[in-house]
């Protein structure tokens, strides 16, 4: 050990308070020190008495250059695998004002309208995107990946279909591998019968619900599908078709052809590859069934002002409303990646989106001329992209060897070579191509070969915000603008109950941008990333360390499909055992997802009810687990609780579940109060997912990207989810629940450097502060606001839940209210009325300091002086709540009616003086907009209607 003592210790850049700070919020959680504090909150019976077998915490610098030297092991070489994963060039001015900018990547969810209008816009402006590439009506704003947006299809033709009997669905065998399994796993379980086929013999009649294809296909090729989808129209069946947004600047859109759903990625929208994710998928359909759409939908509504504004429309159909009702359990979408591939579009605009397609279609048919010129046999008839060749044994070997002998990757399967142009493809690549394919470089001259009736004859993005922004100063201001309109961790705390908004420290970022990173392709060849294998085996095993479990699975790429990962675990082992068991029982309070999820994976949902407290009803869960005790599969807990409190009968409910018979699924989402200080597998669970881009510092982004890895333990280690293409160290060739193998292990080196270096004592360090925090935020409003739930010792956890509801009758105030004040004091809202009505639920998280802390109460303490004034004045209504927010263009106005000073409503404090945020739009009408839905970019006229 070094006798010199570093300065430079990570965890004190990560945590907010310091010593002093926390000597002074002891006094206000009235315990002696955090030790005493600690024992308070967590049960004796399931707190761990020893330090966690994990590297010792190292410095930023040091940490990057270990990552540095894992990183090296990825061996980039170029690839031209294909199969929906395409290398793509990002612009420098996106990558470096979106993909590395805080200011994009720390947002929030836009559930508060009013300061989210910068990436509400970029979202509508994907929506538009996607609905003209497409030739459809309407799009959603993203979802997780390509065979997951498929899969979601499926599930919605079997919920829209009018064959209301029919069990059986049909896909393409041209579809990707990938996305044939990943429906598969979707299917196994909720009734459907898949069957995979060639659709030139595919007869549809009642007894489909649905079918789906690929365009262009898995073999290149590009067809009509036109009289298909005509002959399952006549007959009720709902056709997806899975569709190359680059290829269809080209191609006439499936929406043309009749199409009722159109999904995809928008990888080759300037994404990398990042050896499979993350990357936004796509979801399009008709009008008709906006309501049923999976994900989130942007749409455009108006302010008190009467001024346009974006929001989040028909969020009924969201989980949190629906539960076990809900069609899907997607609970979020890829905002992050879905703003910089609409960034893509805008800044390429038509035209040269048109140009970079027409330049790949050109190469490859520069490829395959040259490939029939030197005698191989091609079997495509037509093609976009992908030249596959049929090759003789000792001809396939060649071609091998001078492909490694090259360091280019193709896409081998049987006696059949796959090569894949893409965008960064020069003419010295196509000519070392050919040169692999053949042995010489010789480069026949190109050709426009896409068939006449394919031809593309619709005009795109024809609004003007694909066609001003194409030089860089323009796109630069335009990003910059638009970032200008959003809240983000950059100005203040973002303190979401159950959403941990922490610190993503640059350093942590940092390696994703690397190209050792960047630009593997998922598919690639074991040896070429063996950097990849051990930093997803370092993670996989620190993960399993911090939670007791036995086995981890990096392949869930959100916290809704860890959901669903970990209960088809517990249903393939129950399968396995002969057992029929299919009830799973949820608490009320439990987050939407969890029954979302659990009905996905053919569970039939059990409500457990709370007590006054809000903890889990033991009472009524030993009823309902001896009533099902034949059929019950497994629990659904939130622990802490999602009430914010570390239940005490905790293990108690683990054992009844387990005496019934059942398994004991955690979700993870508040595993930041539980790091170092308690592990869920030691006090019963036998699955738990994580939420990595909570917990583990990957950037929340918008609404995504995220990672929701499961943790088991040894029985449920065979069900993990493996992949039909890609080993990923399962042992199993199916139950994908993602689309790549390791899911979005782009962002994974994103929390391998946040664990790597805090370390033990610093992870345990962050939840105790995490804990600390909460409680002082408790201590200090409580007397002016009740704390709603609170341990055995008056306690809360990580968060707390504030309790508004007593002001609707004696102010006329309400939690929306309060929430839309707190804007005009700088903040962004506590979690607004889940998991009761009427109330904010807050978690700081252990980033923040006291100072950020105590403006954060003063705020809410001055809205309670605010609510005593509106209470004095006989509940006026035109009062600084009701009118909240205020933008800056209302407060500065000629005209002012309001019976309270322009002072108070923008600046209630003398501190906003010094750095004020002002909202972008007054209050947003949510009603209006449902109404009067309008889900992509609109001509000037439209926003100038309602003046």
């Amino acid at each position: 050990m070094s006798k010199y003592t570093n300065p430079d210790v990570f965890i004190q850049r990560h945590n907010g308070p310091d010593g002093t700070d926390v000597q002074e919020m002891l006094k206000t959680v009235k315990t002696a020190s955090v030790d005493e504090l600690i024992k308070k909150v967590i049960p004796e019976k399931i707190r761990i008495n020893k330090k966690l077998t994990l590297p010792g915490p190292v410095t930023e610098t040091e940490a990057l250059a270990e990552l540095k030297e894992i990183a090296s092991r990825n061996m980039v070489w170029r690839s031209y695998i294909g199969q929906g994963y395409y290398n793509a060039v990002m612009p420098p001015v996106i990558q470096r004002t979106i993909l590395e900018n805080p200011g994009w990547y720390t947002a929030y969810t836009p559930y508060q309208a009013e300061i989210s209008q910068g990436r509400l816009e970029a979202l509508i402006n994907f929506q538009t995107m996607v609905m003209e590439l497409t030739g459809m009506e309407i799009a959603n704003a993203s979802l997780l990946d390509e065979g997951t947006a498929a899969a979601e299809a499926m599930s919605m033709a079997h919920n829209i279909s009018k064959n209301k009997k029919a069990k059986r669905f049909f896909v393409s065998e041209n579809c990707f591998t990938q996305t044939i399994e990943v429906i598969k796993t979707r299917a196994g379980f909720i009734g459907v019968e898949l069957v995979v086929g060639d659709e030139a013999s595919f007869t549809p009649d009642d007894s489909w619900f649905g079918a789906v294809l690929q365009y262009p296909d898995s073999r290149g090729e590009i067809s009509d599908y036109t009289s298909f989808i005509t002959k399952a129209r006549e007959n009720n069946v709902i056709v997806t078709v899975i569709a190359d947004l680059l290829a269809l600047t080209l191609l006439t859109p499936p929406g043309e052809m009749g199409a009722d759903i159109v999904v995809g990625t928008t990888q080759r929208f300037g994404l990398p590859v990042g050896f499979g994710g993350p990357h936004s998928a796509y979801f399009a359909t008709k009008d008709d069934y906006k309501r049923n759409m999976p994900g989130r939908l942007i749409g455009i509504s108006k302010d008190t002002h009467g001024q346009a504004a974006y929001r989040m429309s028909l969020q009924t159909r969201e989980q949190h409303i629906r539960r076990d009702k809900a069609t899907s359990n997607i609970c979020t979408s890829q905002v992050l990646l879905a703003v910089l591939s609409s960034m893509y579009a805008v800044y390429h605009g038509p035209a040269r989106l048109k140009a970079i397609a027409e330049q790949i279609h050109l190469k490859a048919s520069a490829l395959s001329a040259s490939l029939k010129k030197s005698g191989l046999k091609v079997l495509n008839k037509t093609f976009f992209d992908t030249i596959v060749v049929e090759a003789g044994e000792q001809e396939l070997l060649a071609i091998q060897q001078r492909a490694i002998k090259s360091e280019i990757n193709l896409f081998y399967s049987g006696n059949r070579v796959s090569i894949s142009i893409d965008q960064t493809v020069s003419e010295k690549d196509l000519a070392d191509i050919v040169s692999v394919m053949t042995g010489n470089s010789e480069v026949e001259n190109p050709a426009m070969s896409i068939p006449a009736e394919l031809k593309r004859i619709t005009p795109f993005l024809i609004h003007p915000v694909f066609n001003r922004f194409h030089t860089e100063t323009e796109i630069l201001r335009y990003i910059k603008r638009l970032e200008s309109k959003d809240l983000t961790l950059t100005a203040s705390m973002i303190p979401l109950g159950s959403c941990t908004m922490k610190l993503n420290a640059a350093a942590e970022m940092y390696p994703v941008s690397w190209p050792e990173f960047a630009s593997i392709h998922p598919f690639v060849p074991v040896n070429q990333a063996r950097g990849y294998h051990k930093m997803i085996h370092d993670l996989e095993n620190w993960l399993g360390e911090i939670t007791g479990f036995d086995a981890v699975s990096v392949q869930p790429n959100a916290g809704s499909q860890g959901e669903y990962a970990g209960l088809l675990a517990i249903r393939d082992y129950f399968v396995s055992r002969k057992e029929e068991r299919d009830v799973c029982l949820i608490p009320v309070s439990a987050h939407g997802t969890n029954p979302a999820s659990a009905v996905m994976a053919g569970f039939r949902v059990v409500a457990v009810a709370c007590d006054t407290n809000g903890n889990v009803d033991v009472d009524d869960l030993e009823k309902k687990a001896a009533e099902h005790k034949n059929a019950l599969a497994a629990i659904m807990i939130t622990y802490p609780s999602t009430h914010g409190v570390f239940e005490e009968d905790i293990i108690r409910i683990c054992d009844i579940v387990h005496a019934n018979g059942g398994q004991v699924y955690m979700d993870g989402a508040n595993m930041n109060a539980q790091v170092g200080l308690c592990r869920p597998a030691e006090f019963g669970a036998d699955v738990c997912h994580l939420n990595l881009h909570k917990t583990f510092s990957i950037p929340h982004g918008g609404g995504g990207p995220g990672v929701g890895p499961i943790c088991v333990k040894e029985h449920l280690k065979p069900y993990l989810p493996g992949h039909a293409v890609a080993d990923n160290g399962t042992g199993r060739l199916d139950g994908a629940v993602s689309a790549a193998p390791y899911g979005s292990a782009g962002v994974l080196p994103i929390s391998w450097m946040y664990i790597r270096m805090t370390g033990e004592p610093g992870l345990t360090e962050a939840s105790r502060m995490a804990i600390l925090n909460a409680n002082y935020i408790a201590g200090r409003l409580e007397k002016y606001f009740p704390v709603l739930y609170k341990g055995k010792n008056g306690y809360v956890a990580h968060e707390c839940i504030l309790d508004f509801r007593s002001l609707k009758q004696t102010a006329g105030i309400e939690v929306e209210d309060i929430a839309k004040r707190l804007m005009d004091y700088g903040f962004h809202a506590p979690t607004m009325s889940w998991p009761v009505a009427g109330t904010l639920m807050v978690e700081p998280t252990e980033s923040e300091s006291l100072f950020e802390l105590n403006r954060f109460c003063t705020a809410l303490t001055e809205i309670h002086n605010e609510i005593q004034e509106i209470i004095k004045d006989g509940r006026n209504p035109d009062n600084v709540l009701k009118n909240a927010p205020h933008t800056a263009m209302a407060v500065s106005a000629d005209n002012w009616e309001h019976g309270y000073p322009r002072e108070k409503a923008a600046y209630p404090v003398s501190s906003l003086r010094e750095f004020k945020f002002w909202p972008a739009v007054g209050r947003v009408d949510n009603v209006y907009g449902d109404r009067n839905l309008v889900c992509s970019c609109q001509d000037v006229e439209f926003y100038a209607k309602d003046k």
